[in-house]
């Protein structure tokens, strides 16, 4: 699970990011009220466009400004960027009747492109003309030190193709600084940054320098027309993109961060506007390539484009934020996977702090368009195609991080279906004939990936990323999306945009709401089922899974109802559970279910039923090897874990991180030993650095290990045939301990962990568990928190039945639960909730009720566990408070519990 340090770090930087969204829309409000927007029929009152609208000063429009923020006033639609005419003149239609001032520069792209698709004018053509005579003046200038180099032939015609390097670039910018004229450095980006054929020739290195491969060098040099004419003749259709290998990125990336670096010391940036136009232009002209099959095949040299823009020092200023950058990830987003692969292994090679920081750009963007966005049941954010557009690009950072962390070997770490230990005859038995059969290869296929299929990495196989994986969560956006209707699309086929395929962008919580969601519906599904069967066949209708236990033989009356319940049919597994207690009185409506749970635990890990063994140095629990309970018992406890997810239930277990990776369907490895038993690791890491030749000496060791089992008997195991003759020495240690590691974490235990996994994929096996947690956050989904925050826990609190947060009995109760113990903090979250536990995202997603429950009196306040709502009598004073509260927190089991 994260550790505190992990978490308080990933909410720090989220506050960060918040802060810069929420000051750069006062910006964009203040500039509104201050310059307008350029529409001189803008009716907005709150824009100086606005004919209506009152002139104010710079402090009135400051005050003005923070106002509206708060209140997510209407922003005007961001203007058609002003355009240098002597840079952009062939660029600006002779009328005014398609780029109006404020109208939307998008759209007005978009007719100019309609015009040209209209007159069959080829785009790449168009767009080429257009960058020539952008620069027109440029490429003329005999003085300029742009690089005219290569020729590119296209529709039979010749043209120069202009490109930038680290040297020309320099010289350009001394030249204008001496000049103190810097039209021509506005000129060159305007035209190379709005040109495809300019900037993918832009800034590269010297492959021949590089230790490249030659089938990386020959990938890099594929001729596209040769690739168009064999797509054509192998498919016979001209709209199907054919991605060919794209090879590797040629950027010189050092000797581009140092040619922006110098580029963006000029003061005032007077080149900003023209370069914002450009790639405006360039992206643009790249999503109608790739949306509507221009791009067939993807020139190796075009994603040098990507990797250019992205390393552009200013991109999270609000003038790229909020026009250039949506526009590049839209193009970006197109990308096929071949493409989006070979950005991602370039972009694992960056510093940690590098891709921080282009990360925090995207988190920028989104933030920022979902706290500015207006909202509705009508159109919310799986419609905001910029957002989206942004998610999918940063998928591609995500698989950086991974490629660019510790990547574990699959085929060596996988769980071998060989491997797998048949069940015994108790357990077939119990499992009878009702197994659900293996899914399917097709619809395993059709889960899967492409990016992941095509870099032959998954988030599983990372054992260290290169960023934490929690810089990923983006807060704003997890808090606005609404988990229903994402989670409707994700089941639909061929529907919207589901950030659920992208859960690394979503917070645990969320993720929890979207399993919850999942879970729910089986459920209703079981239950009309029941209900269905009940009319057909005349049977009394059985809508629930149904356990009657009582508090003194806990465990063999679950054991037995859930033993009964699988063999019928497992599939019953999924229905809502309900628990009655014998004796008792009490509807379930959840709270006795957590009882339920909590009380089972404690006695599954009892060292009387020796199924598991505990380490005292780490206090986690292990599988006893050498148990004496049959495999049926340790699938019914799998059983019991799962049915705590899929009925929204925290636990209070301790498993190493281990058990979590191998019901993932990973084995357990050396790395996986600190977490289980550090001492033993430390020990084994010792061997492994030891570097002098005398390790049989120094540590007599032999590949004949000893171990003890729960009863303190010391058991031997041979690691490989005569292993008790074989010396530990330089050459085999590593063999030596890989053998330990499996043995320890895999065959020793491989019966009783596989009919723990096979109970806990009986109820969990159709869910989205896989799709949207990691095996931290699959741990943090069963047990819960660590963050006793009870801070949030009363600021997320409601009253009742007259109370009020200012109320002095409220006052006095806050004031003794924040002077608690930890433990007696634990019992009043167990005596209001049913549980000790903090759930996922922190106690304010609690929603604890306190109601007033009469007048003073000597009663004991009692909850409703099931919905978290505590009865509290209004004691006249605070000591009577304390008193009562205690009393009823220490002795809660079964009593004022309802």
């Amino acid at each position: 699970m994260n550790s505190p340090v992990t978490s308080g770090a990933s909410s720090a930087a989220e506050a960060s990011r918040k802060r810069t969204a929420a000051k750069k829309l006062i910006e964009r409000y203040y500039f509104q009220l201050t310059d307008g927007c350029g529409n001189h029929m803008c009716e907005n009152l709150n824009c100086a466009s606005c004919q209506k609208a009152p002139r104010l000063d710079p402090d009135e429009a400051a005050a003005r400004a923070i106002t509206l923020f708060k209140a997510k006033a209407k922003l005007c639609v961001p203007p058609c960027p002003p355009v240098d005419e002597s840079t952009y003149s062939a660029d600006i239609p002779n009328g005014t009747d398609n780029c109006m001032p404020g109208a939307s520069f998008q759209r007005c792209r978009r007719d100019r492109q309609r015009k040209s698709v209209d007159s069959k004018m080829d785009t790449d053509t168009v767009a080429n003309e257009r960058s020539s005579k952008m620069g027109g003046a440029c490429s003329k200038d005999e003085s300029s030190p742009v690089v005219p180099m290569d020729t590119a032939k296209e529709g039979g015609s010749s043209q120069n193709v202009l490109f930038l390097d680290e040297n020309s670039l320099l010289e350009l910018i001394e030249r204008c600084k001496k000049d103190q004229n810097f039209s021509p450095l506005i000129r060159t980006l305007g035209q190379v940054f709005s040109s495809e054929e300019s900037l993918k020739k832009s800034f590269k290195r010297d492959i021949t320098k590089d230790n490249l491969s030659k089938e990386d060098i020959r990938a890099m040099e594929v001729d596209e027309d040769k690739d168009k004419d064999s797509s054509k003749e192998g498919n016979g259709s001209e709209e199907e993109v054919i991605d060919t290998k794209p090879g590797v990125v040629t950027v010189d990336i050092e000797s581009l961060r140092r040619s922006f670096a110098a580029l963006f010391k000029i003061p005032e940036y007077p080149f900003q506007r023209a370069m914002i136009n450009a790639l405006i232009i360039l992206s643009e002209n790249l999503e109608f390539d790739f949306k509507y099959g221009k791009k067939q095949t993807i020139d190796p040299n075009l994603l040098n484009i990507f990797i250019i823009v992205m390393e552009i020092p200013m991109l999270e200023c609000p003038e790229y934020l909020e026009v250039a950058l949506p526009a590049f990830c839209k193009a970006a987003a197109h990308l096929p996977p071949k493409s989006q692969a070979v950005l991602a292994r370039t972009w694992s090679n960056y510093e940690p702090e590098r891709l921080k920081e282009m990360l925090s750009i995207l988190h920028q963007f989104i933030t920022l368009r979902v706290i500015g966005g207006q909202f509705s049941r009508d159109y919310f954010i799986n419609d905001e195609e910029s957002v989206i557009a942004t998610t999918k690009l940063m998928k591609l950072f995500y698989y950086a991080i991974l490629l660019g962390g510790t990547i574990e070997d699959s085929s060596l770490t996988d769980e071998d279906p060989g491997d797998v230990v048949e069940p015994d005859e108790n357990l077939q038995d119990f499992l009878g004939g009702a197994r659900a059969p293996p899914e399917s290869k097709e619809t395993q296929k059709a889960k899967e990936d492409p990016l992941s299929v095509e870099l032959n990495v998954r988030p599983i196989d990372c054992r260290e990323p290169r960023i934490p994986f929690e810089c990923f969560y983006n807060e704003p956006l997890s808090d606005l999306l609404e988990m229903d209707r994402d989670f409707a699309y994700y089941k639909t086929d061929g529907g919207k945009f589901s950030f659920m395929n992208y859960s690394f962008i979503l917070t645990p919580a969320v993720k929890a709401m979207g399993l919850y969601y999942d879970n729910r519906i089986r459920m209703y599904s079981e239950r009309r089922i029941s209900v269905l069967q009940s009319i057909v066949h005349g049977a009394p209708p059985n809508p629930y899974l149904r356990l009657r236990v009582k508090r003194d033989h806990i465990i063999d009356d679950a054991l037995v109802g859930l033993e009964m319940v699988a063999m019928e049919n497992p599939t019953n597994l999924k229905k809502q559970l309900v628990v009655e207690f014998e004796g008792e009185q009490g509807i379930d409506e959840g709270g006795v279910s957590k009882e339920f749970f909590q009380l089972v635990v404690e006695e599954i890990f009892n060292p009387d039923f020796a199924m598991f063994t505990l380490n005292p140095d780490t206090q986690m629990y292990w599988f006893n090897p050498t148990s004496f309970e049959s495999d049926a018992q340790f699938t019914l406890i799998g059983i019991i874990l799962g049915l705590a997810i899929y009925n929204n239930i925290i636990l209070d277990v301790h498993f190493p991180m281990v058990v979590y990776r191998k019901l993932m369907g990973k084995k357990g490895t050396f790395y996986d030993l600190a977490d289980w038993n550090p001492s033993l690791c430390k020990g084994l890491q010792d061997l492994l650095s030891y570097q002098d030749e005398d390790v049989e000496n120094a540590f007599m060791l032999t590949f004949r290990i000893s171990y003890k089992d729960v009863f303190g008997t010391v058991l031997i195991h041979d690691l490989k045939e005569d292993g008790d003759k074989i010396l530990v020495n330089q050459s085999n240690k590593e063999e030596f301990v890989r053998l330990y590691a499996d043995f320890l974490l895999n065959k020793s235990i491989a019966k009783q962990f596989q009919a723990f996994k096979r109970g806990f994929q009986m109820v969990t096996d159709d869910s989205p568990l896989k799709l949207l947690f990691r095996p931290e956050e699959i741990e943090l989904l069963v047990c819960g928190s660590k963050n006793f925050d009870f801070n949030a826990l009363e600021e997320a609190t409601e009253y009742d039945g007259g109370y009020a947060s200012d109320t002095p009995i409220i006052k006095w109760f806050w004031e003794l639960v924040h002077d608690f113990k930890i433990e007696e903090k634990r019992k009043l979250l167990q005596f209001t909730t049913g549980s000790d536990r903090v759930p996922v995202g922190g106690l304010s997603k609690l929603k604890l009720v306190i109601a007033r429950h009469g007048a003073d009196s000597d009663r004991l306040p009692t909850a409703h566990t099931c919905f978290n709502v505590l009865l509290l009598p209004e004691y006249s004073t605070k000591e009577k408070l304390e008193e009562r509260l205690l009393k009823a927190i220490n002795y809660s089991k079964g009593f004022g519990m309802l």
